[in-house]
């Protein structure tokens, strides 16, 4: 992980912190009531960082309103407009997303500078594969990992040409492989914190697909700090996505891991009727335990005997287990209150 350290509000990125999750808010920020409804869920979730879209002055004026009913860090993302991003950090905005390359020359980006350095707030350079320079594209012949880290180092010494240095990266493109060998280049260069994520990834089981496979390669790798699971669908979405992915990787814990076997022709229970049902009356469990939904009660506790709870399903009965170890066995209409009588008695 990078090994500079940054502060978002109360949640620290780089220098050893653990990984963090972001998410944006898909509502009209100047709406503060839908878009604070919105933070509510989102850090329920498992959200650490929000970003929100700040495309006007009125939007900017809602940061201090929103600030004043939420906890979660607010990062605000500014486009084309650098007063946008000078009010956005004077309301309450804890970190400011900027492309330097599309908010005007050296003097607009040193005015953003100055008060991020008086208020404390760190900025993020974005660089996406989609906003290149025109001189960069056309040195490397298109979107490459070089022409991204270009981008990227040369915004990050502009920044520090005014003095800064407070400052987090992020080279997203929608192209898995050329995101890898981008963040990888990038992290060979740098110490500051990287920020990952697959931008346009797609709908929920695409993009869930990509980020996978992008993100996870380079979380594996150790390289990333914070991520974002780009996708198009509800944004509490995307952090439960992320949580998992993170999860997967042994890089968060608490909260119900499940394990399932794949069905076959053994299987005698619609098992991905009631793995999906556990998965959702365990979803709001906070224990630091794993569950598994296994469709064979002659293997199911024996593959399983790792999980902490379980139940197997049989023909007409199945059995609930714990750690390996059958504690009963109940009709197959109760098999899921039983799981869940198990897991609540201790």
């Amino acid at each position: 992980m990078g090994k500079k350290q940054i502060r978002v509000g109360d949640v620290l990125i780089g220098g050893g912190a653990p990984v963090s999750v972001q998410s944006m808010t898909n509502t009209k920020t100047e709406n503060v009531e839908a878009t604070v409804a919105q933070i509510r869920r989102l850090e329920k979730a498992g959200c650490d960082i929000v970003r929100l879209a700040v495309p006007t002055m009125e939007a900017a004026a809602a940061l201090e309103r929103i600030r004043q009913q939420v906890s979660i860090p607010l990062v605000a993302d500014i486009h084309f407009d650098y007063r946008l991003a000078i009010a956005a950090a004077e309301a309450g905005a804890d970190k400011i997303r900027i492309n330097p390359g599309n908010i005007g020359g050296a003097d607009r980006v040193k005015a953003v500078v100055d008060v991020c350095r008086r208020k404390g707030l760190p900025i993020r350079i974005g660089v996406n594969g989609g906003s290149l320079e025109r001189e960069i594209l056309a040195k490397y012949g298109g979107v490459t990992p070089e022409a991204l880290l270009e981008s990227a180092m040369g915004h990050v010494r502009l920044l520090n040409r005014f003095d800064f240095d407070d400052i987090c990266i992020s080279v997203k493109s929608s192209d898995v492989p050329l995101n890898i060998a981008s963040y990888r280049l990038l992290a060979r260069e740098t110490d500051y914190p990287l920020h990952l994520g697959v931008t346009e990834a797609g709908t929920e089981y695409m993009g869930i697909i990509k980020s996978a496979a992008g993100i996870g390669t380079l979380l594996s790798e150790g390289i990333g700090d914070t991520v974002r699971v780009s996708l198009t669908a509800d944004p509490e979405r995307e952090v439960v996505a992320g949580v998992s992915l993170l999860k997967a990787l042994g890089l968060r814990s608490g909260g119900v891991n499940i394990i399932s076997c794949p069905t076959c022709g053994r299987t005698k229970i619609d098992l991905i009727a009631i793995a999906s049902r556990a998965e959702a009356r365990l979803a709001s469990c906070k224990k630091d335990i794993t569950v598994a939904i296994m469709g064979c009660a002659v293997n199911g506790p024996g593959e399983a005997a790792r999980a902490d709870y379980g139940i197997a399903g049989g023909d007409g009965e199945g059995v609930v287990f714990r750690k390996g170890k059958i504690l009963k066995k109940v009709p197959m209409e109760r098999l899921l209150d039983a799981l869940m009588e198990e897991i609540e008695r201790d």
